[in-house]
């Protein structure tokens, strides 16, 4: 059963992650005076053109140059200020790790990275632009926190909220429109996963009892409830359990969860090296061992073409997380 303050259905409203990030920006720039925002000439894609025009003494286009766009969103988070840097994430962190590493992590500075155009979702720029290990880079960074948002209103939120967070922060979002399947009433705090899907129903219509635990994070998400509620149709429940929060991540909860299901299923749309799928994994390894199965990339580049199809090439899509939950629940 879905969760309430969710919508899940046809024809549901789509918009790209990327503009709750500017909505969030524009009322931070109202909220306090110490939000700057950084971008490396790609302000209007990354929806900073907005707070730009808002707020121009708080703008700054270094240009494409995302190793300074780092160094001088790290002079700014040690002096007073909170900066957001906006870039590609296949560039940010892709191309500027090492400043992001010492400049930033290092020194605990206070800057918001925003990582633009992640997953395969980048549809027809193709592998060159698709940040498929992103995750993975930056939950490996000491002082790093990691948050993916599921969809344009959770964007949102969590760009809102990394803002009274001290220390460095990444956001990932998404190029293309997405479903929204959240609202303003739907809870979000950082570092707690929510659950977006569980079982009911019953002779009695008393709760039944789950069988898996699908853990997903960002847009994917959306197949993750698709899935649940035709497996639920099928006679097999699930819990899904919306997970923004990479890094920390909400471990207890997950711990909780894995045992009263017994099997879990990890959805990303990112490899399964390193990212969501291996952290929740590592926490399972010394809490509670159990079946998993992991949806995401298998070690490979991404493709050009339409987001849809690269879903479906990556086996990303609904049937895909379906049959991951069908092989768990056979290794229980």
């Amino acid at each position: 059963m879905l969760s309430n303050n969710l919508k899940v259905a046809e024809g549901v409203e789509a918009k790209p992650t990327r503009d709750g990030f500017g909505e969030g920006l524009l009322v931070l720039g109202e909220e306090n005076s110490d939000v700057v925002v950084l971008s490396a000439d790609v302000a209007k894609s990354t929806r900073c053109d907005k707070f730009a025009e808002k707020f121009p003494e708080r703008f700054f286009q270094v240009g494409i140059a995302e190793q300074n766009l780092a160094g001088i969103g790290a002079g700014l988070g040690v002096s007073g200020k909170i900066p957001f840097i906006s870039a590609y994430s296949i560039f940010s962190p892709g191309r500027n790790l090492e400043q992001i590493r010492t400049a930033i992590a290092y020194n605990d500075a206070n800057v918001k990275i925003a990582g633009h155009h992640a997953g395969l979702l980048t549809g027809y720029d193709g592998a060159t632009h698709q940040a498929l290990e992103d995750i993975a880079i930056m939950r490996a960074l000491p002082n790093m926190k990691v948050i993916v948002p599921c969809d344009m209103i959770e964007a949102k939120k969590a760009t809102v909220a990394v803002a009274k967070i001290w220390g460095p922060v990444y956001l990932r979002f998404a190029r293309e429109k997405t479903p929204i399947f959240t609202t303003e009433e739907t809870p979000f705090i950082p570092a707690r996963a929510e659950i977006f899907w569980e079982p009911f129903g019953g002779a009695q219509g008393k709760s039944k009892r789950p069988e898996v635990l699908i853990i997903g994070c960002g847009p994917i998400l959306y197949n993750a409830l698709l899935a649940a509620k035709e497996l639920e149709e099928d006679g097999i429940s699930a819990i899904v359990l919306n997970n923004h929060t990479i890094k920390p991540l909400d471990e207890i909860r997950i711990i909780e969860l894995a045992k009263k299901c017994g099997a879990v299923v990890t959805v990303e749309e990112h490899s399964v090296i390193g990212g969501l799928g291996s952290a929740v994994a590592e926490i399972l390894a010394k809490n509670f061992p159990a079946p998993m199965e992991f949806v995401g990339t298998k070690d490979v580049f991404g493709g050009s073409g339409k987001p849809e199809d690269l879903l479906k090439k990556y086996n990303l899509d609904v049937k895909d997380i379906k049959a991951a939950v069908k092989r768990a629940i056979r290794r229980k």
